[in-house]
């Protein structure tokens, strides 16, 4: 898995992040994907689908494979693991992941305490 750099950004409130569900936020120029899964795990992708090059990972369908959640490009429908980015269908290919936690019921995405 490789985390990708971004400054450190208060997105939105967990509460608005309807579980199984995806959002996509704006941070500067860089489009992300975050996804709540009905655990309240948080997760944020890269938003562009890297087969169609597309901005819509965050409309994909959240599900899983075994005990990995997932979430599967709305256009080709290529399956992506959540916690690493790698594509499951073509392991070669894969979304950024960047950092994520919910502090005091907020969604912060880039570095800090994980």
């Amino acid at each position: 898995m490789t985390m990708t750099s971004v400054e450190r950004t208060v997105v939105c409130a967990v509460e608005a992040l309807l579980p199984e569900r995806g959002v996509a936020a704006l941070l500067g120029d860089l489009q992300i994907a975050l996804f709540r899964t009905h655990d309240d795990e948080v997760f944020a992708i890269g938003n562009q689908d890297p087969f169609s090059g597309a901005n819509v990972m965050s409309r994909g369908i959240v599900g899983s494979r075994g005990d990995v959640p997932t979430v599967a490009s709305p256009m080709f429908k290529q399956v992506f693991d959540l916690r690493t980015g790698v594509c499951l269908d073509d392991p070669e290919v894969s979304l950024p992941v960047y950092p994520v936690e919910v502090v005091d019921g907020q969604v912060v995405v880039g570095p800090g305490d994980y």
